[in-house]
């Protein structure tokens, strides 16, 4: 174990290609669920995506249904609860294929498979889970999560929904109002977080949906995207909940929805990948019948130039995917061998890597938006229309950068757990920072290194950012100590640099590997799609590392800076964008899709 990179490790330890896991090393078993749950979206959801767009919420419920008798519902579930009780990799697999066709049937189900089961598979006695998870992972009843109320977005521990214990002490009356309620309009039992007396945190609670337990609901809500998705507001109204119903124990309620929330940022980022394969694809298909000059547009290079980005994206977006759900599974796994139950294993091996968790939300989720939107753009006119599948990718991936906590706390956050680690120790920051620091005061070496094996220089150039991260980061650590999350604009810009090294290193060490494997002669694309994703990695560190330093920073220290951010961000030999580009684009409009 001591050996396996930690959360947040990456930053200050060199990962090798053989270390990380891709998507081209799914076994047979994976293989087998992918291809089952593509058969299953093709058949029963893409062919009614416009029903799920006239807010067709019946439709959402037979299609969760029929997830279910599949067994869909249950993969992350435990044998012993009835579900498939399958790895880190196959639950996030499965919301990844499951998710492209429609935000409205991909909300459902993440909410269900999510934030309305996990919470009482991570935290419930064994009484709830015999009780309430078998149903949950059969089907049989669908799940919803009570923690957003009107005054309590962002800030979910500021709910004033009250918890109050009976005077015989049999159970609590939950009185409040939540909003933003995905699944509320057909679920059987909600996940409700309420405060009871002044306790400082906030208690989950399991409540079944009985109307006459004073329990009421507003009309579906009318929304940008994800129509079908069925999101009401929820009032509790002196609901008696029986006091075994308590999930966890009192005051641990803050704590479950942070840790939901981890997990459902991962599956989120996963969620976000079918949806760019299917619009790549459609994009690329369009491009190549639409006919303009006497050409197909897919001859244009301003079209060329989409598509290769599209692509670049969402390949980056898999290979950091995969390569942290991994890293869960494998820190599960270990945990349980040093003798946890199932329930801390996953709990901790999920909070390990919190981190990366923050980072694939934010990359991904924006990743697909601007996917959706080059999407439209190819399409042109065609694009607005609501008769191609464009208009409505995009309003469903608006959500993505809402969900499971903001894209602006989630950078926060994960700048703010890497030096939360670091004070803990689990990461050494304090020891490369100041090395770093040297580094600057030293004359820099003017030998040109030997870069003639693959990826040499960019993985050179991955090492660099990380020291410009450390050096930005540092410095502001050094200049505002704790009172750095007071400086939300550093910490934002920060976290830009921290996701981009993130996604650049996965993406590299993924292709290095399939290098390694298949020969470089026929992973053309993929290596083309590395070097251009690092090549705008690069431009972000430049543009964030400036605008960090020259906020915080000033005469000598602020020149020395800026000289080490150039030095850290300079390439020997500059990659030629647009023949990157080609490369890629030319292999997707001879397969006419995304195909790697």
């Amino acid at each position: 174990m001591s050996d396996k990179t930690r959360g947040g490790q990456f930053l200050v330890k060199e990962t090798k290609c053989e270390d990380v896991f891709t998507p081209e090393d799914f076994n047979e078993e994976q293989l087998m669920m992918r291809d089952s749950v593509k058969e299953f979206v093709d058949k029963e959801i893409w062919p009614n995506k416009d029903r799920f767009e006239k807010r067709d919420f019946a439709l959402t419920v037979e299609s969760m249904q029929k997830a279910a008798e599949m067994g869909f519902l249950s993969i992350a579930v435990p044998e012993a609860y009835g579900g498939m009780g399958m790895g880190f990799v196959n639950t996030v697999l499965v919301c990844d294929y499951i998710s492209g066709a429609t935000g409205s049937f991909s909300s459902a189900f993440g909410a269900h498979t999510g934030i309305g089961t996990m919470p009482i598979t991570l935290y419930g006695t064994e009484a709830q889970k015999q009780k309430y998870v078998t149903k949950l992972a059969s089907g049989e009843w669908f799940g919803a999560y009570c923690l957003t109320e009107p005054g309590a977005g962002s800030d979910a521990n500021s709910g004033k929904t009250k918890a109050v214990l009976s005077d015989d002490g049999t159970h609590y009356k939950i009185t409040g109002q939540k909003m933003w309620i995905t699944n509320a309009g057909f679920c059987n039992v909600f996940i409700v977080f309420a405060r009871i007396g002044d306790d400082k945190n906030i208690t989950g609670f399991i409540v079944e949906n009985d109307p006459s337990n004073g329990i009421s609901m507003n009309e579906e809500e009318h929304k940008l995207g994800i129509r079908s998705s069925s999101t009401r507001q929820v009032f509790f109204a002196d609901t008696k909940v029986p006091v075994e119903n308590m999930l966890s124990e009192r005051g641990n309620g803050f704590k479950i929805a942070m840790n939901a929330l981890n997990v459902g940022r991962i599956k989120l980022a996963a969620a976000c990948l079918d949806a760019q394969r299917r619009v790549i694809s459609n994009a690329t298909k369009y491009a190549n019948e639409r006919i303009q000059f006497n050409t197909a547009i897919s001859q244009f290079g301003a079209i060329r130039a989409k598509l290769a980005e599209m692509a670049t994206s969402c390949y980056a977006g898999e290979s950091a995917t995969y390569r942290a759900a991994k890293d869960i599974e494998d820190r599960i796994a270990s945990r349980e061998t040093e003798g946890a139950t199932h329930q801390e294993a996953e709990l901790k091996g999920i909070e390990e890597y919190a981190i990366e968790c923050s980072i694939l939300k934010v990359a991904v989720s924006e990743d697909i938006q601007n996917c959706a939107d080059e999407g439209i753009q190819i399409f042109g006119g065609m694009g607005f229309s609501e008769d191609t599948p464009m208009e409505s990718a995009w309003r469903d991936a608006r959500i993505a950068r809402i969900y499971e906590g903001t894209n602006e706390i989630n950078r926060m956050l994960s700048v703010g757990m890497l030096i939360k680690k670091a004070m803990k120790g689990h990461v050494d920051l304090l020891g490369p920072a100041s090395k770093v620091q040297e580094e600057l005061m030293g004359i820099p070496s003017f030998d040109t290194p030997d870069y003639s094996e693959l990826f040499a220089e960019e993985k050179e150039m991955i090492g660099k950012l990380k020291k410009a991260f450390l050096m930005v980061a540092g410095g502001a650590v050094q200049k505002y100590g704790p009172d750095l999350d007071a400086h939300q604009q550093l910490l934002m810009a920060a976290s830009d640099i921290l996701i981009e090294i993130y996604m650049a290193e996965s993406t590299i060490l993924r292709t290095e590997k399939l290098a390694k494997k298949e020969g470089e002669a026929k992973v053309q694309e993929q290596i083309a799609m590395a070097k251009l994703y690092l090549y705008k990695a690069v431009d972000t560190v430049t543009q964030k590392g400036k605008e960090s330093v020259i906020s915080f920073a000033e005469g000598d220290e602020q020149r020395m800076m800026l000289m080490g951010l150039r030095r850290f961000t300079k390439y020997t030999n500059m990659p030629n964008i647009v023949g990157l580009r080609e490369i890629i684009t030319t292999k997707l409009v001879v397969e006419n899709g995304y195909c790697f």
